[in-house]
């Protein structure tokens, strides 16, 4: 999911092409918070003015105020663009590894299913929804496993790219060798310094538009295994907990939910227990 990073920014504020005020910022923090769950930090102005001062240009308007006047009054695309301004995507390929291995016995358990449903609830640029294929395809042993992955996002710029599925030689330099030959394509000329996944793992994914704050979420369970990490962190409590409760029915009674190295879902002891580390179980779990 696009999210707002925790390196504050405090670059100079002298000089800029707009007023922004205190005034102006505070009601930016509570549009992003009702509209998608994130909690902005005091510190945050100056990157605030600096992806939104692009907002202003693209729709001439002159003023802050002007802007967020035009944002209330509905405009669907303008609250896309706002939205993406203001997340950040942070992600890799194999991020928190230890989970990988974990994902791959918990499916081979299901290998006489029909076939196996996971849910990538934060799917940035791809990585992650990439990862959990190429898991499938080696816990399987076959390059179609029987396995659908859902992948959402807030941010539809991410979606795009995570859908392309192509990314720079340099964001797969982490990646060893084996996996790179196994899993990708090199591109030539024109396309030279990247590479595409294997048109089997974009098969296997359905990326898709999804607001976790959303009071419907157009999507059926069970899933086998839900993946949201590093996402809870950017919500308070409270916005936790809604979302948490919301991924309980759609989870399978012995599905597993994988969490952030960060998080910790201590305060949401009535829905999920702790399994292993940053894996977590439902509390009332039917064996």
């Amino acid at each position: 999911m696009g999210l707002i990073t925790n390196i504050e920014d405090n670059s100079d504020s002298k000089g800029r092409e707009y007023n922004f005020t205190q005034a102006d910022f505070e009601r930016i923090r509570k549009l992003i918070y009702k509209h998608a769950g994130i909690s902005l930090s005091t510190g945050k102005q100056n990157m605030v003015y600096s992806r939104l001062a692009r907002r202003l240009r693209a729709t001439g308007l002159d003023s802050f105020n002007e802007y967020l006047d035009y944002l209330e009054r509905g405009n669907p695309e303008e609250w896309e663009a706002f939205t993406n301004a203001l997340t950040t995507n942070l992600t890799a390929f194999f991020r928190e590894q230890h989970h990988f291995p974990i994902l791959e016995r918990h499916v081979e358990k299901r290998k006489n299913h029909d076939k196996i449903q996971l849910w990538c609830s934060a799917s940035s640029t791809g990585e992650e929804p990439y990862s959990m294929a190429m898991a499938m395809v080696q816990a399987f042993k076959s390059y179609t496993p029987p396995v659908h992955i859902l992948a959402t996002d807030l941010d539809t710029n991410v979606l795009a790219k995570a859908q392309m599925g192509i990314y720079s030689l340099d964001k797969l330099e982490k990646l060893p060798k084996e996996k790179l030959k196994q899993f990708f394509l090199k591109g030539k000329g024109s396309h030279d310094g990247s590479a595409r996944v294997r048109p089997e793992l974009r098969n296997m994914i359905t990326f898709r538009k999804l607001n976790l704050l959303d009071d419907n979420w157009p999507i059926r369970g069970p899933f086998d295994a839900i993946f949201c990490r590093n996402v809870m962190i950017y919500f308070d409590k409270q916005t936790q907990y809604k979302i948490l409760k919301k991924f309980v029915p759609l989870l399978a009674s012995d599905g597993l939910l994988f969490a952030g190295h960060s998080e910790s879902f201590q305060h949401a002891i009535d829905l999920f227990k702790l399994r292993e580390k940053t894996v977590y179980e439902l509390a009332n779990r039917k064996r």
